[in-house]
């Protein structure tokens, strides 16, 4: 590969780039447009909720509880040995919400008299999915207010106080339930993702039809060359566009990440060299400008739905979950969030970063043979 070739390269692609005020206006409003419309209004509705269990009480009361919580369908249930695991698991992901019945349950269910506090349970959430925490909240106060009152019939006399059992919620990561870092966060990975292919696949096949991708591969130039000289450029372009965007998500909607700045930046100008690559096969393998939005468009449908952008990934059924995993966008989504909403470093976001980087591999290697195969 020739370093000079390849730099005459990415200036001819800045040039025209950067001289086109129509494609400019593009590709810095859009996003910050989408980071703030998302932010600022997109809710959405949760079912389904994997609810962890640790149960430390273990009598028949608490039993009745927790199978009354699985019985209403909202939750499904895991059970965890130990308070530590279940606090692992909802840091994992692998749950929802945590519900911790203490070892003194059954005991002041039993002895509660008039005045006494009613026996207490606590509830966990990652406080980052705030539609979740508060869906698992509301949904728990429901039901401990309804099903209190059957476990005093069954097991023991009614107090002198009132029947009733208390919820204490701790929510973590994001104890004010703030739906915005969630949404923001989310953002990065739809406007990276979507954005960016559409704008490479548009350009390049407009390039086919006018010929001038053709004159590029008759010159010295090597496929690998082209690839870099037509990604590189644009990628400059939204790796800027994240800097923009959290500077817009920071000053307007109060949303810093919790995490490294530079790990969350390097990460994002990464994946924006993914989604450029996807950008280049659909316009290799399409023959006009509305072939390639077309192809741009479907793409953008699953990864709306299934990426985690907008609906948990966990709710989902798990063939779809199995499909999910396929998108690069949901492993990204998945280290945007943890970066912006628990402050979590390269250590622990590993496993979704070798995938990251394997998915970068394949589709630049294959962006490549597309440029050879349509040479």
């Amino acid at each position: 590969m020739s370093w000079r070739r390849l730099r005459t390269l990415m200036l001819r692609e800045m040039r025209a780039t950067y001289r086109d005020p129509f494609t400019m206006t593009i590709l810095v409003t859009v996003p910050l447009a989408a980071l703030l419309v998302f932010g600022f209004v997109l809710s959405t509705e949760v079912r389904h909720l994997a609810l962890g269990v640790h149960d430390a009480s273990g009598s028949g009361a608490s039993r009745r509880l927790i199978a009354d919580l699985a019985a209403g369908g909202t939750f499904d249930l895991r059970p965890y040995a130990t308070r530590e695991a279940l606090e692992r698991g909802l840091v994992s992901g692998e749950i929802g919400a945590g519900l911790v019945v203490p070892p003194s349950f059954d005991r002041r269910l039993g002895a509660r008299g008039a005045g006494d506090p009613p026996p207490q349970v606590q509830v966990l959430y990652d406080g980052g999915e705030a539609v979740l925490a508060g869906n698992a909240e509301g949904f728990l106060r429901s039901l401990m207010a309804a099903t209190a009152p059957a476990l005093l019939l069954q097991d023991h006399p009614p107090p002198r106080g009132g029947a009733g059992v208390e919820v204490v919620t701790r929510a973590a990561f994001n104890p004010r339930l703030d739906g915005k870092p969630f949404m923001v966060a989310g953002t990065f990975g739809f406007v990276l993702s979507f954005l960016t292919t559409l704008i490479t696949a548009v350009s390049i096949v407009n390039e086919k039809i006018t010929g001038t991708f053709e004159q590029l591969q008759v010159t010295p130039a090597t496929p690998l060359e082209i690839l870099l000289g037509k990604l590189l450029p644009l990628g400059f372009v939204f790796a800027f566009d994240v800097l923009l965007m959290m500077l817009a998500a920071g000053l307007t909607l109060n949303v810093w990440p919790a995490g490294n700045v530079l790990f969350f930046f390097v990460v994002s100008s990464f994946y924006v060299l993914v989604s450029l690559s996807l950008g280049m096969i659909i316009s290799a393998t399409s023959s006009t400008a509305a072939e390639a939005v077309q192809k741009s468009v479907l793409f953008s449908i699953p990864l709306v739905q299934l990426s985690g952008f907008a609906f948990p990934i966990r709710n989902m059924p798990r063939l779809v979950r199995w499909v999910a995993e396929v998108f690069p966008a949901t492993h990204y989504i998945r280290v945007s969030r943890a970066i912006y909403m628990r402050g979590e470093g390269p250590l622990a976001l590993l496993p979704e970063l070798a995938l990251l980087l394997l998915f970068g591999a394949v589709l630049m290697a294959y962006a490549r043979r597309a440029i050879e195969a349509h040479a």
